[in-house]
């Protein structure tokens, strides 16, 4: 009877290790955050060469995907910008993370010269 008591409680305990074990498997971050930015483009060229190559690099160095980027099709209404970007953020703490980060500081500041930016974060909606 020890033994089959012993043999129960090894299988019950098993059976809670693989649940919990489960549960933080399916466990899922929330949702991620999107980063829309909405540009206007003063001069293509200096843009291109001197802000989008340090921008780009400390968007990737601090986790951003880009999601889509470029002119865009205008839908309905006046667009404020002539190129746009989506990036997702895994939470808006590393968005702005990235974005008070010198190494964004100084591309933002470079790209001022270059361009008028309107940026936005929206929340992803859990699926």
């Amino acid at each position: 009877m020890t033994t089959r008591i012993a043999v129960a409680l090894a299988t019950l305990a098993g059976v809670g290790m693989g649940a919990a074990g489960m549960r933080s498997l399916n466990a899922q971050p929330g949702p991620s955050v999107y980063q829309i930015g909405m540009i206007s483009v003063s001069n293509a060229d200096g843009f291109a060469k001197e802000y989008l190559p340090p921008a780009q690099a400390a968007i990737k160095a601090h986790g951003g995907v880009y999601v889509a980027a470029g002119p865009g099709t205008v839908i309905e209404g006046a667009p404020p910008g002539t190129r746009f970007v989506v990036i997702r953020w895994q939470s808006l703490a590393q968005l702005k993370g990235w974005w008070e980060s010198p190494e964004y500081t100084a591309a933002h500041k470079i790209g001022e010269k270059y361009a008028k930016f309107t940026v936005v974060a929206v929340k992803g909606v859990p699926q």
